[in-house]
């Protein structure tokens, strides 16, 4: 394993910087999601990690090794790393067994060793019984295990991981978010992980680094990320959030819809406006103005949806703000009915970029 550390890290193609002055530091034994929509940086970032592409400034350093800087790169194939793509790229006239010993092949180890380490990664990602077969007659997660073997039985230094489970449907992608944080944690890699999918980076992160326009938009644990986000991207990407804006009062309220608001965490810029979060099932949805409570808010509702086991509304307050507020489907509150809106102090953000 080792340490892997992003350096002021550019990629530029003409005028357009594709990543933008990254930083990071990977720790050994770490899981690292690199988050973000489509174009965000994340996957030339990962690329630039295994030496695909060459950075236009900065460095990557892995141990105390420089692989990457403008001056000089180190090909891939000498970086000990083992990366996983999105195709699973397995040999299909293959069977497992040979996809998952063709690295071990390569390094001309020998062919005792090669079987002894084949079959216990095979034992370990639930391939065994299927060790002579071909892709063709594999499922999808099946498929992926025999991808991940096959990257794990070399021990790398850094496994990468691009977009592994986007080709899987719902279900066996839910199943295989938990398949790869098991094998993490029974090998402890250093590995970077590209998504765009927030359950998935949830489920297998140690910490994930939300990109937006090639460059970091904030970095901690899931939940550093989902109950502290920083900015109003981070809050709208990372589980869905409401942005509340208005003037500020001072470091701890604000004015929305004619209401003082009482933001309970970080403290609101006082530069004349405010804006903070707050999660859609934050919210609670009233039928009665309560007799005594701060940060309630009248609206009306303009849209409901029975979702089984939950209601989805989209409210509209008198200052013409729509919030979404989900709820439990035990209370029905019908298209222009009055609301009003329990917006906890606890649960109210406030953004600070």
């Amino acid at each position: 394993m080792a340490r892997v550390a992003l350096r002021n890290l550019v990629k530029r193609y003409g005028d357009l910087a594709v990543v933008d002055r990254i930083s990071l530091d990977i720790d050994h034994g770490q899981l690292v999601c690199l988050l973000g929509p489509s174009g965000c940086g994340k996957t030339t970032t990962l690329r630039l990690i295994a030496g695909f592409i060459e950075p236009t400034e900065g460095e990557i350093q892995v141990g105390e090794r420089v692989v990457s800087s403008p001056a000089r790169a180190i090909e891939p194939q000498l970086r000990n790393m083992s990366m996983i793509f999105q195709s699973y790229a397995l040999w299909p006239h293959m069977t497992v067994m040979e996809n998952v010993a063709y690295g071990l092949r390569l390094r001309k180890l020998d062919r005792d060793v090669i079987r002894d380490k084949v079959r216990a990664i095979l034992n370990m990602t639930k391939l065994a019984e299927f060790e002579d077969r071909y892709p063709a007659d594999l499922s999808g997660g099946q498929q992926q295990r025999v991808a991940l073997a096959r990257a794990l039985v070399v021990e790398p230094e850094t496994l990468l991981l691009d977009e592994p489970l986007s080709n899987l449907d719902a279900n066996l992608r839910e199943e295989m978010r938990f398949e790869v944080r098991r094998l993490h944690d029974q090998y402890r890699y250093t590995t970077v992980y590209v998504t765009h999918d927030q359950a998935e980076a949830m489920t297998a992160a140690d910490r994930i680094v939300v990109m937006n326009k090639g460059r970091i938009e904030q970095t901690g644990t899931p939940e550093e990320i989902y109950r502290r986000p920083r900015s109003e991207f981070v809050a709208r990407f990372i589980g869905g959030a409401n942005i509340l804006r208005g003037p500020s009062l001072d470091a701890r309220h604000m004015r929305f819809s004619g209401v003082v608001l009482r933001c309970g965490d970080a403290e609101i810029a006082l530069n004349g406006h405010a804006a903070l979060s707050i999660r859609h099932h934050d919210i609670r949805l009233l039928g009665a103005p309560p007799s005594s409570a701060e940060n309630v808010v009248p609206a009306k509702v303009a849209r409901q949806v029975f979702l089984g086991g939950m209601r989805d509304y989209l409210v509209e307050t008198h200052d013409g703000t729509q919030l979404r507020v989900v709820t439990s489907a035990e209370h029905s509150f019908a298209p222009g009915s009055a609301v009003w809106l329990h917006l906890p102090p606890e649960s109210c953000r406030a953004l600070v970029s």
